[in-house]
């Protein structure tokens, strides 16, 4: 078996254990019964929501392009953003759709590669800086729920994520002025380029304002889909919680250790969800539902890539990794011969 093969095989034992565990601690007749007696109008308002979410997802990607001057159209990077969830959510793979979003933005943008894959990293990293910024926008509301351990656990929690965040992005905006013994690193070398993107995106107001509020919609976005599918179940979950405890979970099922974040989703959603009275069964079967929903939303993302590569357009999941490591491999080779 290759590398490739055996981390796969490895995530799909962690997806597996995990949801059985979580599944022997819940009363299956009764999760049956809520699921038979589930408000169907409300689920297709959920569906909505995550295909409106393609098209917030692209504006946060248009955003970040404008910001490091390689602008796209936005139609073009929604339709991008659908197909790259496809590869993430429905299809097992080492690195989820980022390479296929990176090589086909460099394909039909007519832009260098390293401006592609800035675009994407930058773009992930907006996601993260807007996960934090809503956490924080509501946490005073939510934290009159909790009791006192779990309310500083919680401005713990949130204290540490928004420290690592603003850590994060000075570390990547100073890449290309750290002292030339880390260089040594190949991932620093390979990342050298992004230095100046991360400037051009954090330290213009008009760009970082935009990639702040779009990355809160995302994450609001998100936490409205869950309180729909929440409510067509009857769990007794508000908005307000949905808004403050999806980001942590989404963020956690980032995590590459699982495949599309099945089991580690389910997990997360145990815990948060628990902290407001949910049930363990009430949680794993919104989770559940929630995956299932997000597949099927992302297959007409895959219809469109098959489409592209009849017609010789798209390109297939091992030319867009091959392609985007020998990008990194290249970058990381210019900047060690630099004096």
């Amino acid at each position: 078996m290759t590398k490739k093969q055996i981390l796969i095989a490895l995530k799909i034992v962690v997806s597996i254990g995990l949801m059985i565990i979580l599944i022997r601690g819940i009363d299956l007749g009764a999760e049956r019964d809520r699921i038979m007696a589930a408000d169907i109008s409300l689920m297709f308002a959920s569906g909505a929501v995550l295909v409106a979410q393609m098209g917030v997802g692209g504006l946060r990607w248009w955003g970040v392009m404008r910001a490091i001057e390689t602008p796209m159209r936005w139609l073009d990077l929604a339709r991008l953003t659908w197909i790259g969830n496809f590869f993430s959510q429905a299809l097992p793979s080492t690195v989820g759709g980022d390479p296929i979003r990176i090589y086909m933005t460099y394909k039909e943008g007519n832009i260098p590669l390293s401006k592609a894959i800035n675009g994407v990293m930058l773009e992930r990293i907006v996601a993260v800086v807007g996960l934090v910024a809503l956490v924080a926008l509501v946490q005073p509301a939510f934290l009159p729920k909790l009791d006192e351990n779990a309310r500083m656990l919680t401005i713990l929690s949130l204290c540490l994520l928004a420290a690592a965040t603003v850590g994060g992005i000075i570390v990547l905006m100073c890449l290309d002025r750290l002292p030339k013994a880390l260089m040594r690193f190949r991932i620093v070398r390979g990342m050298h380029a992004l230095a100046g993107d991360t400037r051009k995106l954090f330290l213009n107001p008009g760009h970082a304002g935009f990639a702040l509020f779009i990355g809160v919609v995302t994450h609001a976005n998100i936490a409205f889909c869950t309180y729909l599918m929440a409510k067509s179940f009857a769990i007794d979950v508000s908005l307000l919680d949905c808004m403050v405890l999806m980001p942590p979970v989404m963020l956690v099922t980032t995590l590459p250790i699982s495949i599309g974040g099945w089991g580690v989703r389910e997990g997360a959603m145990t815990v948060a969800f628990g902290m407001v009275g949910v049930s363990q069964g009430g949680s794993v079967t919104l989770s559940l539902s929630l995956g299932l929903l997000t597949i099927l939303i992302m297959l007409p993302g895959g219809i469109v890539w098959l489409l592209g590569r009849k017609r010789g357009e798209a390109v297939s999941v091992a030319e867009a990794e091959a392609a985007v490591d020998e990008e990194m491999d290249h970058a990381a080779a210019e900047t060690s011969e630099k004096p």
